[in-house]
């Protein structure tokens, strides 16, 4: 009766068909694919949200937003569906989903000024798309490409596999348009750079929904030269010296599109015709014919000075080949779904980290170890391993990747395998001095770590919840702890 009153009020706000309260597509809405496993066999432990909403207007949103506001209903925004933290979980009775997709139209193509502006639903590959048209690129391709879409993206602090050379989202993102709370509609206008004050528009760029509601965003575009595109691949001995490999081309100021090594572990489900059993050292260089050459140049270069390390060199066909299949579209998910229900399995489960050159492979082998020895169902793991795949100048990340048989109750997957492995990463890596979250953001469950990971500096972080969204009823629990359904639904 009383989620009826809620829809009766939002039918007023919005068209009924804007307002979908079906049980199977509530269902889909009270968890992301971080538990996946759970959703799929039917046994998630959250609440449904009361409905989905999808606006079509940023003013749509506005209204929708100061109504859950007077009311103290949570909304978990959404654009996309691909989270992997459990940012779009519902750990509240009283929820709705704002839903973005139907916010799909690209406003201005600005070649001139080298910008695209679009509404916070338009899909990465849609835009990407119209820009190849024209010999243009975002610059943005992460695995989640052809479903992602603008507003998940900058919300999530989102990164793409070419970042090494364009950078991540917060990088491209020139300007955009929010929605706080209480109804205010913030414009940041698009500027190439500017003084004043602090830079305000990382406020929004991955506050995950936590803070405001992304309805427009503004993003560099780069011109597109495919018939330069190089490819590079190397067996290495060990991660070690890949990692000094990719070290000597990142400070000696050069920037493949992509750089990256994979462990042999990982290397044998990527490229098990030519691995192996040795590490897989990887560049791409694209761009400019000029600073193609000088790029491959400097690979070669850092190559020849660490050749004792280089096993062999990879025909770059191969590398082209698994570049080129690499991405995954809805139908890809399906099918991992699928293969999950059936042979009680996760594959590819993963935990990214950053950190400074000194520290990252410190921070691989102590996970390795400590996983080895102390994680207590390691005989159900069918795959350990780690990759580094967005490099910077004073450092690199760390994708930690396990792959795993399900042997216990489907609701306590996570509990049993993932979140111990979870937790040893974020140990090790804090340790060190490393981020926790290097593109995933925090979601809910990297949240009981949120105050570790910022330090003292999480004051800062906190008044930003404070200032923004005093009633607390942007997606309750995600990046800011709370106890209670940490509890509940992650230690139980």
């Amino acid at each position: 009766m009383i989620n009826q009153k809620y829809i009766d009020e939002l039918n007023k706000i919005v068209s009924a068909e804007q307002v979908i309260t079906d049980g199977d597509e509530l269902y889909d809405a009270a968890a992301d694919r971080y538990k996946k496993y759970a959703k799929v066999k039917k046994v998630l432990d959250v609440p449904l949200p009361i409905a989905i909403i999808y606006p079509y207007t940023t003013d749509e949103v506005r209204k929708l937003l100061m109504y859950c506001n007077e009311n103290q209903i949570n909304v978990i925004p959404r654009s996309g569906k691909t989270a992997t933290e459990g940012g779009l979980e519902n750990w509240k009775e009283k929820t709705i989903v704002i839903d973005g997709s139907r916010m799909n139209k690209i406003i201005k193509i600005d070649t001139y000024n080298m910008q695209v502006t679009t509404q916070s639903g338009v899909k990465l590959q849609t835009l990407e798309d119209e820009l190849r048209k024209l010999g243009y690129t975002t610059g943005h391709s992460p695995q989640s490409k052809p479903v992602a879409q603008m507003g998940g993206l900058v919300a999530t602090r989102s990164i793409g596999q070419f970042s090494t050379l364009y950078g991540a989202i917060e990088d491209m993102v020139v300007g955009l348009e929010c929605v706080f709370p209480e109804g205010h509609v913030s414009k940041i206008k698009n500027v190439p750079r500017r003084s004043g004050g602090p830079d305000i528009r990382h406020i929004a760029i991955g506050n995950e929904g936590s803070l405001c509601y992304i309805t427009e965003v503004t993003v560099k575009i780069f011109k597109f030269y495919p018939e330069n595109n190089t490819f590079h691949g190397y067996l290495v001995e060990n991660m070690e010296s890949g990692i000094e490999i990719l070290r000597e081309v990142m400070v000696n100021g050069f920037r493949p599109s992509v750089a990256r090594l994979y462990s042999e572990e990982d290397a044998r489900q990527h490229f098990s015709h030519f691995y192996k059993d040795k590490c897989v050292l990887i560049f791409m260089a694209e761009g400019p014919a000029g600073i193609v050459n000088a790029t491959n140049e400097a690979i070669e270069q850092a190559v020849e000075k660490y050749k004792m390390s280089i096993v062999e060199k990879v025909d770059p066909s191969h590398i082209e080949t698994w570049f080129n299949g690499l991405n995954w579209d809805q139908s890809r998910i399906d099918e991992e779904i699928q293969d999950m229900i059936d042979n009680n399995s996760h594959d590819g489960f993963t935990t990214e980290i950053s950190a400074d050159w000194e520290n990252v492979i410190k921070i691989y082998n102590n996970v390795m170890q400590r996983i080895k020895n102390e994680f207590d169902r390691v005989d159900d793991l069918t795959m350990l391993g780690g990759h580094s795949s967005h490099s910077y100048l004073n450092g690199t990340n760390m994708y930690f990747v396990y792959n795993y048989t399900i042997n216990c109750d489907p609701k306590d997957e996570m509990l049993t395998y993932h979140h111990p492995i979870h937790e040893i990463i974020i140990e090790e890596t804090l340790k060190q001095g490393g981020s926790m979250c290097h593109h995933h953001g925090i979601g809910k469950y990297r949240s009981e770590w949120t105050r570790d990971e910022h330090g003292s500096a999480y004051y800062m972080l906190e008044k930003l919840k404070e200032a923004f969204d005093p009633n607390g009823i942007m997606n309750h629990g995600t990046i800011f702890p709370q106890e209670n359904e940490i509890k509940k639904y992650i230690r139980p």
